[in-house]
């Protein structure tokens, strides 16, 4: 709330990328605890309220903090990756650990229906999660919004990675669906550098 209206103080937090290849390498963690104003913060804490209770019941806490704060790096990593020539490229906000969290609650409870606020009918937690997905990946290539696209990106992939690390059993149970939730992914990872180029 502090960075809200103090831009010193964002500014010596945010992901930037120039100071994140440099010696700040922490502001890949604090970014992630900052957001530009209260729209930004709800929409994010709406979305981990409605999947993190699914999640933090399902692990336990300790393995949703892993999924949240590797889900939270894998964003700025992947973020730093994609924006690697751009220096003063920046952002904020928990939207890479949300993601991650999605994607985890996701995994474990396939059979989840969601409903968009345009929608009205429900939709497959799986039929959201590739649409999330390329719509990131769309979003990344257009620059779509004032959006950390590839944060999103990052994190989804960390919540994938992690879920499935914490509870490898989800490969032998849900294996359609951890197969449809990985191409996608293993596409991104292959040929995300050619994004810019297309």
């Amino acid at each position: 709330m502090k960075g809200f209206d103090d831009y010193t103080f964002l500014d010596k937090f945010k992901f930037q990328v120039g100071r994140v290849k440099g010696d700040e390498k922490i502001r890949m963690l604090t970014s992630g605890f900052l957001h530009v104003d209260w729209m930004h913060l709800i929409l994010n804490m709406y979305v981990l309220y409605m999947f993190g209770d699914m999640v933090a019941h399902k692990l336990g806490g300790a393995y949703f903090l892993i999924i949240y704060f590797g889900s939270l790096l894998a964003g700025s990593l992947y973020t730093l990756h994609y924006h690697k020539d751009e220096p003063y490229y920046s952002a904020v906000g928990a939207s890479g650990a949300v993601s991650g969290i999605l994607y985890a609650s996701i995994l474990l409870v396939p059979g989840m229906e969601l409903y968009l606020f345009f929608i009205p009918i429900p939709i497959p937690g799986y039929i959201f999660a590739v649409g999330y997905l390329l719509y990131s990946i769309y979003g990344m290539k257009k620059q779509v919004g004032n959006i950390g696209h590839a944060a999103h990106l990052g994190g989804t992939i960390g919540g994938f990675a992690f879920t499935l690390l914490l509870t490898p059993i989800l490969f032998t149970t849900n294996t359609i669906l951890v197969v449809l939730l990985a191409v996608p992914i293993i596409l991104l990872l292959l040929f995300g550098d050619k994004l810019k180029s297309l």
